[in-house]
This record gives structure tokens, sequence and C-alpha cells, in this order.
């Protein structure tokens, strides 16, 4: 890294290593168990025979068979060809709202008094995690406004499913489940605002930007109708554009009968500074494991945290965690519960780590995470304008809350090179750089969040990244396109990931599907 370039000389680690499937050597062992003495075995018997006949497997699990150095290897290896926010300046994981989680948090959530316990524990016995959940439910009432909240979805996603499915009870309740049958979202809310309703079998009606880049209110009033189930919608939305009349919104929702849900899966830019509450929301729900602390981690370990207005309590997921005023319990008595929509009680660790950097933080420290964030985005904002092919559609001039959806649309046009190969050019730095989700509404996007995490200094490094990029694409553009030369992420085929006939997410799915 030099002074004057800040770009760092970065060379990846790359391994030609073979799942560890592959690795695997039969009869090969990790560790050895001793055998089990005569005299215990008199006693307690072998350990399977007195296990019900329909519990004891018919062949022994197919697991790879290999050596502790084996493993240890394999898995070192792997981890030196990731990156990630302990690693790099990872602001190009946007939406994912990657932060430095304070390591005093890992060591709580992976302590032996925490990992120990096991959720079929008598309650007596576990007071302490019960106490946390129930005072950290306190807290995002209070940051919220909402009445309630639930940990049980294991992410943001199943906490969207789960609004639904709250939504669904409410009419079913009133005896218009068949009648209202749509529900209403935005195009650049997240993309499960709208898958989770569709799973759910409603018709979704998706609102497309104006030319500010905001959901067009009159298109709404068009939309609803008795029909109309629901809202689920992001504000901010994935542009960073937080719309200024989203209680206008949920009035016209509200008005022809329908509930509304906020989607706040990333409330980084608005701690302490807007609540659900206030914009006349009836559900919201945060992600844990990206505002509070825990890096989004590449699909866990998640926590959607789901709250809601008092009137629809009765129909949140059991068990709830109740104070009595001497003890916490599980309570189960809530008739017109949707049921569980996960095992146990969610992603303790994730909610473990949330109550600490509330607790370490305080209500100003909340705001000021909020204030930061915005800081730091629209400096970004300012320092990505002035590269040459960069671009921020919607809302010229005006300021964005915690990320930018740009463009590379201009630097494609005149240059040939795609979003994509910027993105793996850029890992040759070490840097990442995330595109958006699809459809690509706005040309050759890519987003950008920095947290409260970084400092001006690596939004510099992160910027010098960019500008060197960007100057080769101009100067001589086959360098960026024929990237990565010193990463090991690769261009990716696109037409597998279309076709479900291709996909393979097991190794025992793969083996199938190879030998067709």
């Amino acid at each position: 890294m030099t002074r004057e370039s800040k770009v760092r000389n970065f060379h990846q680690a790359k391994w030609d290593e073979p799942v560890i499937y592959e690795l695997s050597s039969k009869g090969e062992r990790g560790i050895l168990f001793p055998e089990i003495e005569k005299e215990i075995e008199a006693i307690v018997g072998d350990g399977i025979s007195k296990l019900p006949s329909n519990m004891i497997r018919a062949q022994p699990p197919n697991l790879p068979e290999l050596s502790q150095m084996q493993v240890l290897k394999h898995y070192l290896r792997m981890s030196q060809q990731t990156l990630g926010a302990d690693l790099n300046v990872d602001i190009g994981q946007g939406t994912c709202t990657m932060k430095y989680s304070p390591k005093i948090n890992e060591q709580f959530a992976t302590a032996p008094k925490f990992t120990e316990l096991h959720p079929s524990q008598d309650e007596s016995t576990v007071q302490g995690i019960l106490e946390i959940i129930y005072k950290l439910d306190l807290f995002l009432r209070e940051i919220s406004g909402l009445d309630k909240f639930t940990f049980q979805p294991g992410g943001g996603s199943q906490a969207i499913f789960a609004m639904v499915s709250i939504i669904y009870a409410h009419h079913e309740a009133n005896g218009e489940a068949e009648q209202r049958d749509e529900i209403i979202s935005t195009m650049f809310s997240h993309p499960s605002d709208a898958a989770a309703p569709n799973v759910k079998g409603y018709r979704v009606i998706n609102i497309y930007p104006n030319e500010d880049g905001l959901p067009d209110v009159e298109a709404l009033t068009e939309a609803v109708s008795e029909r109309t189930a629901g809202l689920l919608i992001t504000n901010p939305e994935d542009t960073g554009i937080f719309n200024p009349r989203i209680k206008e919104f949920t009035r016209i929702v509200h008005e022809a009968g329908g509930v509304c849900g906020y989607d706040q899966a990333n409330a980084n830019g608005v701690l302490g500074i807007t609540r659900a509450k206030e914009a006349d929301f009836d559900l919201c729900f945060f992600n844990l494991h990206k505002t509070f602390s825990s890096p989004h981690g590449c699909g866990g370990p998640a926590s959607g945290a789901l709250g809601v207005s008092k009137e629809f309590m009765k129909y949140l997921p059991v068990p709830l965690v109740e104070y009595d005023g001497s003890k916490y319990h599980l309570n189960y008595d809530i008739p017109k519960s949707i049921g569980k929509v996960r095992s146990f009680y969610g992603v303790v660790p994730a909610i473990l780590k949330a109550y600490s950097w509330i607790m370490s933080l305080g209500k100003d420290g909340l705001r000021e995470v909020s204030e930061i964030a915005v800081l730091n985005n629209n400096y970004l904002l300012k320092k990505i304008l002035e590269i040459r092919g960069a671009s921020a559609p919607y809302a010229k001039g005006r300021h964005r809350i915690e990320q930018v959806r740009y463009s590379w649309d201009e630097l494609y046009k005149e240059t040939g090179v795609t979003t994509e190969d910027v993105t793996c050019r850029m890992a040759d730095f070490g840097f990442h750089m995330w595109s958006s989700h699809h459809p690509f509404i706005v040309p050759q996007p890519f987003t950008l969040e920095p947290t409260e995490s970084y400092s001006k200094t690596e939004l510099d490094e992160y910027i010098s990244g960019l500008k060197k990029v960007v100057e080769e694409a101009y100067e001589n553009p086959e360098i960026v396109k024929g990237a990565p030369h010193r990463s090991v992420v690769h261009k990716i085929d696109h037409d597998p990931l279309d076709d479900p006939s291709k996909w393979a997410i097991t190794w025992r799915s793969y083996l199938k599907k190879s030998k067709k």
C-alpha cells in the first residue's frame, strides 16, 4: 500500500481444494473413542438397543472420514479464500450492513455458561437467558414504538413470512381471508417482501418508483381495493432514499382495510430518529444480525426480531417470554397464535449479542450509530460521484440514508466494462463490490453501504480501489474484463442459477445429478 494510491498490494491465497467429501478415505478417523467397559455396559446397555426402533438409522450417516490434521488443513485453506468484515474494508456488501462486532460480545456468545444451555431445560434453570430475551423485547419496543416482540424467526425473510402469516390470520378472524388476496410492495423494497407473500399464496402488486426514486403514491392509490390484505415496505428502500410520505402510504392501506408491515431489516440509519409507531405501522421487524452488532455473515447466524402492535399480539408465534414479577417463563397459552415459525426460540446467540450491543451503547449511542452511518454514506456518495463513469440514479443532488444503489452504466457504454467486471477486479485489491437484487432496474448497478464501523481512512482506501479500477477500464479495459488475476473470485455462469434442474444444494443431490 502506497501513501499516494492507498491501494493495497493484495494477493489472495488460492488452493486447489476439493470439497471435504472428496478428501475422505475409508477408515480414516479424527478421534477414537474408548470401548465401553464391560461393567458399564452391563448396567446401561450398548446405548442403542434400548432406543425405539423408529429412532435408529437403517444405515450410518454418510460422513467424510478424515484425520484431525486433514480437517484442520481443509478449513484453514478454505478460510484463506474468503474476505469479511474482520479482514478487509467490507462496505461493498451493500444492504447487508457489515459492521464490526465487538469481540467481547463474541466471548459472551461462546462462553460455556451460555453454550452449554439446552432449550429443553426447565425454565427455572435458564432464568438468565430468559431475562435477556425479555429485556431485549423491551428495548425493541422502545426503539420501534410497538408493543411486543418475538425473536423466533431465524432471519429477515422468515420474519416477513411470519408477518404475512399474521396478516392472513387477522383477515381470517374477520372472515375476509379469501376476499383479501393481494399484498402490495414496492420495487426497491427487499425482494423477500414480495417473495414471502407469494409463497403464502398472495398475489403481489409492486409499486414502481417515480422520477425521484420514491414509490409512487398515485400508483398505490390505484392498487388498493377490497382485495388488499396488506402492505410490506422497506423505508429507506434499497436505494437509500427515505420516503417522507410513508405515513400517507399506511393511511391509504388502512383506509382500504389492509395491514401495514415495516421491513426494517436494515435500520442502521434511523435508530433513535424514526419509529414504526409514528408512521402508523402495525408490524415491523429488525434483523438483529445486521443493525444490532452481528455482521450479516453470508447467511447466518441470523435473527429476525418481529414486533407487533397490541391488536396483533394474539397472533404471535409461541412461546413468548413473559415476566410475572418474580420469574420469567415461556407462554404457550396463545389460542390464536400462528404457531411456531422455527424450532425452540430462534437463534439465541444473535439475541445475546444484540442485547450486549444495545446495553453498551445506550439510547444516545444508538442515535450516534445512525448519525455516523449516514455521514459515512453521504461522504462516500460525494466521492463516488466524482469518479468518471459512476452515477447515482434518482433523487439527484439529495442526500441518502444508509446506502446507495449506484450505476456503472456510463462506464459500460464508454469502455464495455460491466459491473461484474469491476466486482472481479476489485477482488484483486482485497475488496468486495455487490451489484444489486434482480431485476436490475438500475442499469449496471452496484450497492455500497458504509456502516458506523468504518473510519474516513478506510472509506478513502475503498474509494481509491474504485478509482484504480476505473482508470484501468479507460486505459486498458482488458485488464478489468479478464479479472480476477490475484483472487479466488471467478466469473459466474448465470445459466445454471436460473435452472432449478441444475441446482445441487447438498453433496447427495450433487452425486445424484452428476450420475445422469
